[in-house]
Order: structure tokens, then C-alpha cells, then sequence
């Protein structure tokens, strides 16, 4: 049950009745209408801008109509007390008898609490990492991955029919590169002596070296001396086979899996970037012309030529797009652009792509591409993960692919573990860097977020092993008996999650789900203390079995709440920390 979802149907309801008894005019329009926090505690348990946002339309005071609203709300059994804040405001606070029927709730559903419907079974496409098949993955396509991941996760806890998909960038300029530098690999493993000069503006890390062996073994000395556009095909697609090979192995490492993996080059062969071309042509969405200098560039170093243009800006962008290169090739854009519209022939009307920062400046463009080829009707929602600055013990690490030397996500996952960097990669907002510190992400204390929440979970678990209640035993419990503040403020906390669950949902945000975990392992931690304190207030409180009973209910809540967020994690509870 989302608590405040249910709130807010009731003072819709309310309005309807007030507009059907003719105190409120008919017809009002409800969706502004909010029930959330208050941002004050003190205020209440659940704040109401009913009365704000409709008394124009209502023709009354903000505070008449809340007023009107406190009369119907002050009669549900659930209520304690309403009363009116500010201009207008409506704050609730409920009995405690109703939150701690919450904890029935949870232990009824386990870990599927805070499971919602609110997405309706709506096809979502979610596509994450995409990263370049040129070598294996590294930290910062981690945070994607994982971002990914869990915003799928979420999203799917709260309804939606999601589809993770994984773009291979497999055509084009750096795909060759890597073949050129498979190729000199291939003749080291045949013998020859490649000087590091070769590599230059090549890759030249030793992960291509077992790439290498693999075409000495399949072609003995076949290539050996070819030219260029003999040899470039099989090395390619040979070449990117076996990269992806390893980036999968690095996602299964990191838990994280693909329903699809969708090939640039496919659609290149396929003729759908000629496709999706001919398609906005046919719309009047393209034609030939001269852009003007791009800002900042001088004039002198700006060749203005005819090009093949999208008229972007007809949709949102700032300037139209070229879909042909000078070479006469097609940009990248043209092939992203058949790529969504295959999403879209697919039947997703709503897509979310995780990028790289460093692609912020192709956001309106794709969002214009997508609203052209559908005609307004999908939606496409991009979310950018920012840098990981990668620490040991307070020292930068570097990282260069092209140089050979970059810490891959296989060496991260191996020295901190696959359930560190998942949730470390959670700990800010995407669109903010983030700091990942090989010490600190192993380190048992209160200052790493990693720990500090599985801390809770076996903290609980130990409690439960020791009282044998089950659960059975614990939907029985007597909850009355929780009556401290700092008990009934984890009852509401743990309340929230289904509320937790829609809104990072909704708003596309995963890391607000381990930051509730965060905030759920704190309060329990406080508890856990209290008890050090004085015995009274431990969780087994000897010669009183109701109580312990009803704190093992309590326990038990938190222990589903926090293993339900980490299942949306990717994350294992543990048991018991050593």
C-alpha cells in the first residue's frame, strides 16, 4: 500500500462528493493534487495542496476549501488530527494504530512489498552500457551498467513491461582501428616483431593479444602480408566477436544481463539507415543546405558546403543535423536514428537511453529524431551518467584505453566485490561525478553506505535467528506494544518504500532507492544502540515475550524492506558480516 497514493484518492474523493453536493463547482481537474511529506515532521505525517492549487478554479480561499476538506478528513478512522498550514496547506497525521498496520502489510508480502501497478504493463525499453565492442569494459562504462540495471529493476517493481537492450556501436572508424590493431597482434602471434610505434592511433592494449593467437591458430599465415581491404572485414568482425565475448563475460561479473543486443552494422546491411532517410524525406523532413558556423569556431576554418540536413529544429533542437558525412558516408546520428526507429517498430512507445556524459550534446537531437519518426506519440527519455573518478586510498588512478593501461570493470569487481560496486555506483545522482575509493568501498564503518545497510540487514537476521519466531508467529504479534517514537518513526519509514518504489520509478531516478536504504539502516542502527543503552529497549527484552515478539515484527519489516531494495539493487543480503 502506498499511503499517500491512498490518501490522495480519498481527498479526491472528497472533492467529488463536495461537487456533487454543489459546495464546490463540478468538473475540477484533480491532477495537480498531491499528497506527500510534509516538509517539516513536526507538521504531520502526510501534507495536502489540494486547497492550493484548485481554489481558482474552486472560486474559494485556499484555506475555505481546506477547510472543507479538514471536515471530510477528520472523519476517516485512520486520522488523527488535519488541520490547515500556511496559505492553504492541509497536514494529516495519522494513528499510530494505522502505521503499525503497515507492518502487517509487509510481513504479509515479504520481499514483494512495495510491488506496484502503477506502470500499467507499459512497454518500456531500456537501453544501457553500449559501449564500444573495442576492448573490455572499464570503470566508467560501470556506472551506466548499473544505473541501468537497477532503473530497470525499479521500474519493473512498479509495473512496467521493461526490455533491457544493449546497442553494439560495431560500424564505423573505431571498429576498423580495432581490427588494424588485432591485425598486428594476429602477425606477433605469427612470429613478427611489432615495434610500440605501430600502435600509434591504434589500440594497443595486451587484452587484443589472445585476440591474436586465435586468428594465427584459426589462419595460419593467410593474412600475412594481404592488404588492407583484404583483410579488414574478417579481422573486423572477428575482432568484435571476441570483444564482446568479454564484455559480456564483465557484465555477467557485474550481474547485469541483456534481453537484446541490437547491431549498428546489422541495420547498416539491413539498408535501414537508407530506410529511415527516405522515410523523413517523404515527410519533407530533409533537404539540402548550408549550416552556419558552429559557435566559437572562426569563421576562416569553417568550410560551408551543401549537406544532406534533418530538420531537427522543426522539433525542439537548436540547428537541423547532417545525415552525410563529406566522404559521402552516413553520420552517426543517420544510423541512431534507424536504430530507434527499429525501437519503434518493435511497439516501444517509451524508451530510456543511459549515456555517457560526454554525450550531452546529442540529447535534443535524438529527442527530435524520435518525435519526427513517431509523430509525436513516443517518448524518449535520456539520463546521463557522469564520470567515476577512480581512488586508491586517496590517489587518482588513471585510466587510458588506448595506452593499454585502464583498470577494467574484471579488476574492480575482483578486488571490491560485485555487490560494491553496484551499490557504490548508486550513491550519487547519475548526472553527478562520483568518487569510487578502493579502501573506503571495503571499509567496515558507519562511512561506507555499502556496509552500513548490509550491516542492518544481518543485524536483523541475527536478532530473528536468536528469538526462532516465525512468521506466522510474527503476523500475531502484539504491535501495540510499539509505542516509542523512535519505533513508530521506522514503522513510517518503512511505510514509504512502495512510495519510494513508484517515484524513482517514475522519475527515472535508481539511486534514490539506496539512499532510502541508507536512511532505513540508520534509523534501525539508532535502535540497535538505544538498546546498548538500556536493556529495556533491546529487540529481546528478556521476561517479556510480547514485546520481544513485537520488535521481532518489527525486525522482521525492516529485514523484507531492505532485501526488497537490494533485490532492485542487484545486490545479495547477507546474513552475518565478520
Amino acid at each position: 500500500m502506498n499511503v499517500f497514493k491512498l490518501f490522495k484518492e480519498r481527498v479526491r474523493a472528497l472533492l467529488d462528493q463536495a461537487a456533487a453536493a454543489g459546495r464546490l463547482p463540478a468538473g475540477l481537474d484533480h491532477g495537480r493534487v498531491e499528497v506527500e511529506p510534509p516538509r517539516d515532521p513536526t507538521h504531520g505525517d502526510l501534507a495536502c495542496n489540494a486547497a492550493m492549487v484548485l481554489a481558482k478554479a474552486a472560486g474559494q480561499a485556499p484555506r475555505a476549501l481546506a477547510q472543507l476538506l479538514i471536515e471530510g478528513l477528520a472523519l476517516d478512522p485512520a486520522v488523527e488530527s488535519a488541520a490547515i498550514a500556511g496559505p492553504g496547506f492541509v497536514n494529516l497525521r495519522l494513528k499510530d494504530e494505522f502505521w503499525r498496520q503497515r507492518l502487517v502489510d509487509i510481513l504479509a508480502a515479504g520481499i514483494a512489498y512495495g510491488d506496484s501497478d502503477i506502470g500499467a504493463g507499459q512497454r518500456v525499453n531500456v537501453e544501457y552500457v553500449s559501449a564500444n565492442p573495442t576492448g573490455p569494459m572499464h570503470v566508467g562504462h560501470a556506472r551506466g551498467a548499473v544505473v541501468g540495471d537497477v532503473l530497470a529493476a525499479v521500474m519493473e517493481k512498479a509495473g512496467f513491461a521493461v526490455a533491457r537492450e544493449f546497442y553494439i556501436n560495431d560500424a564505423g572508424a573505431q571498429v576498423d582501428t580495432l581490427a588494424e590493431s588485432a591485425y598486428l597482434r594476429y602477425l606477433e602471434a605469427r612470429g613478427e616483431t611489432i615495434p610500440a610505434s605501430a600502435f600509434e592511433g591504434l589500440y594497443p592494449g595486451d587484452y587484443l593479444k589472445p585476440v591474436g593467437a586465435e586468428l594465427a591458430k584459426i589462419y595460419g599465415d593467410e593474412w600475412r602480408g594481404s592488404g588492407r581491404e583484404t583483410r579488414l572485414g574478417p579481422m573486423r568482425e572477428h575482432a568484435v566477436r571476441a570483444m564482446m565475448g568479454l564484455i559480456k563475460a564483465d557484465l555477467e561479473r557485474l550481474g547485469v544481463r541483456h534481453a537484446v543486443f541490437a547491431s549498428e552494422r546489422a541495420l547498416h546491411q539491413a539498408g535501414r539507415v537508407e530506410a529511415v532517410v527516405k522515410r523523413l524525406a517523404d515527410q519533407d523532413l530533409v533537404y539540402t543546405g548550408v549550416l552556419d558556423p558552429p559557435k566559437g569556431k572562426p569563421p576562416e576554418d569553417w568550410e560551408p558546403r551543401p549537406q544532406l540536413l534533418f530538420r531537427a529544429s522543426k522539433f525542439g533542437d537548436d540547428i537541423d543535423r547532417p545525415l552525410k558525412k563529406s566522404d559521402g558516408a552516413w553520420t552517426y546520428f543517420a544510423a541512431d536514428m534507424a536504430y530507434h526507429l527499429d525501437k519503434l517498430e518493435r511497439g516501444f512507445e517509451r524508451m530510456v537511453d543511459i549515456w555517457g556524459a560526454d554525450h550531452a550534446g546529442y540529447v535534443k537531437r535524438m529527442k527530435a529524431a524520435v518525435a519526427a519518426l513517431s509523430g509525436g506519440r513516443a517518448a524518449l527519455e535520456i539520463r546521463l551518467c557522469q564520470m567515476v573518478n577512480l581512488f586508491d586510498r586517496g590517489q587518482p588512478v588513471k585510466m587510458s584505453k588506448r595506452s593499454g593501461s585502464f583498470v577494467t570493470l574484471a579488476d574492480l569487481i575482483e578486488e571490491v566485490g560485485r555487490d560494491v560496486v553496484r551499490f557504490i555506483m548508486l550513491t550519487r545522482k547519475s548526472d553527478a561525478q562520483l568518487d569510487f575509493d578502493f579502501a573506503k568501498a571495503v571499509e567496515q564503518s558507519k562511512d561506507n553506505p555499502v556496509f552500513y545497510v548490509q550491516y542492518a540487514h544481518a543485524r536483523g537476521r541475527s536478532v530473528l535467528r536468536q528469538t526462532g519466531f516465525d512468521r506466522e508467529r510474527l503476523l500475531r504479534a502484539p504491535l501495540g506494544r510499539l509505542t516509542s517514537a523512535e519505533e513508530m518513526a521506522l514503522i513510517r519509514l518503512l511505510a514509504g518504500w512502495p512510495r519510494l518504489v513508484e517515484g524513482a520509478a517514475l522519475a527515472q531516478e535508481p539511486h534514490r532507492v539506496a539512499f532510502y536504504l541508507h536512511d532505513v539502516a540508520g534509523q534501525f542502527h539508532g535502535l540497535w544502540n538505544r538498546g546498548n543503552d538500556d536493556p529495556a529497549q533491546r529487540f529481546i527484552v528478556a521476561g517479556d515475550d510480547e514485546l520481544t515478539l513485537a520488535r521481532g515484527a518489527l525486525v522482521q519489516a525492516m529485514v523484507d524492506v531492505v532485501a526488497s531494495g537490494l533485490a532492485v539493487m542487484g545486490v545479495t543480503p547477507v546474513e552475518e558480516l565478520r
